[in-house]
């Protein structure tokens, strides 16, 4: 009996060790959870005078496209068209400082939700799937249970509010609202929304939806300012908290470990003037341990094969016909030449500029014999001269 008790004990032991050996891989090998990220980024201005909230949201694009996420993956949103505006000294750019030494605009960008379709109700659409079946498939967010959505909004507020285009607004119960249906539609895995205006954490207050960051640039009763004017534009560029904000994340690169509770340590209030608040009572994980990619990078997927495929170089002579290799009708070998494939060089060294092959001058035989006689008679006339 003593015996039987024995071994039940040892077993249950090793199915334990076994369990949270997997667990532990597991929890080491997917931490979020997530298996694909996606980013809403809204500017909600227009007028000339706040070209600073589209350098802040072109800032924020940017930003998340270099650490990985595709434009495919990404919904941009901008009220206004400040790199065709008639009052911009350098038409097609947006710059995000006063040195202009990034083009935030660029010569990739996809605005997916131009000028006048910036409104409430196609953000609310947006976020929620419930959009027209003749919207194209550039304009929606395609998310699932298993995606991490960074919602990123600027522009001009108030206690609960975010004006659209000084025409409408959308308030904070209606925000918190379109988060809870977007959970209820299993939409998003978790969900880091970030706002950068006056008064901006009021806008956080009504969120009641799990696995939700919230941030917002200034408290209730502060306002949100610009950082820094372009003289040779005659407006500010971007605002504080975004600037200071984009400073952070162009040190962060996709293999980083800098977490979410690095990133809310931007901005103080000694350099913003405002006081940046944040919501992570409906976050399930500790944000202080999380990766600032599981936001605004990109998840890369990789499947591990066991078969073994052998890469070599064959001529475009000695490669069969692919409509005759499909139907059986021809076999061809192919050879190979021993070489091995590499990328092509960009930027040549000055080695590979030296081994180019020199010209070589070739003269025909008519010439040759021309000047062979020439140079004779003109010996002949010289020697005859001398002697003479």
């Amino acid at each position: 009996m003593v015996s039987q008790f024995t071994g039940f004990l040892l077993l249950f032991i090793f199915i334990s060790s076994v369990t949270s050996v997997d667990s532990g891989v597991e929890e080491e090998f997917f931490k979020s959870g997530h298996t694909n990220n996606w980013a809403v980024l809204v500017c909600t201005s227009r007028y000339w005078f706040n070209y600073r909230h589209v350098a802040n949201t072109l800032s924020i694009y940017r930003s998340v496209k270099r650490l990985g996420i595709p434009d495919s993956q990404i919904i941009l949103m901008l009220a206004d068209d400040m790199p065709c505006n008639a009052r911009n000294p350098r038409p097609a750019t947006v710059f995000n400082n006063a040195n202009q030494h990034i083009n935030v605009y660029g010569d990739d960008v996809e605005v997916d939700y131009r000028g006048y379709e910036v409104t409430v109700e196609n953000f609310i659409r947006v976020l929620t799937g419930r959009l027209p079946a003749s919207t194209p498939r550039s304009k929606r967010l395609l998310t699932d249970d298993r995606s991490n959505v960074l919602v990123y909004m600027t522009g001009h507020g108030g206690d609960g509010f975010l004006k659209f285009q000084d025409a409408e607004e959308i308030s904070s119960i209606e925000l918190a609202d379109a988060f809870e249906q977007m959970w209820q539609k299993r939409r998003y895995h978790e969900l880091l929304y970030i706002i950068d205006t006056c008064q901006a954490v009021s806008m956080l207050n009504h969120f009641y939806s799990p696995n939700l960051l919230g941030v917002g640039s200034s408290q209730v009763g502060e306002d949100s300012l610009s950082h820094h004017v372009d003289p040779a534009i005659g407006v500010y560029v971007i605002d504080r908290y975004t600037y200071y904000a984009l400073e952070f994340l162009e040190r962060v690169t996709p293999t980083s470990s800098k977490t979410i509770g690095d990133f809310f340590k931007v901005c103080p209030q000694h350099q913003c003037r405002s006081t940046p608040g944040f919501r992570t009572d409906l976050f399930r994980r500790d944000y202080r341990k999380v990766l600032v990619t599981d936001f605004f990078g990109s998840v890369r997927n990789v499947e591990i094969s066991s078969n073994k495929m052998q890469l070599t170089n064959a001529t475009s002579e000695e490669r069969p016909d692919d409509l005759e290799q499909q139907h059986g009708t021809k076999k061809t070998k192919r050879k190979e030449d021993g070489t091995k494939l590499s990328y092509a060089i960009q930027f040549p060294g000055d080695k590979e500029i030296g081994k180019a092959t020199q010209p070589t001058v070739k003269f025909s035989n008519f010439f040759i014999l021309g000047s062979s006689a020439f140079l004779g008679l003109a010996a002949i006339a010289c020697f005859t001269r001398t002697f003479s």
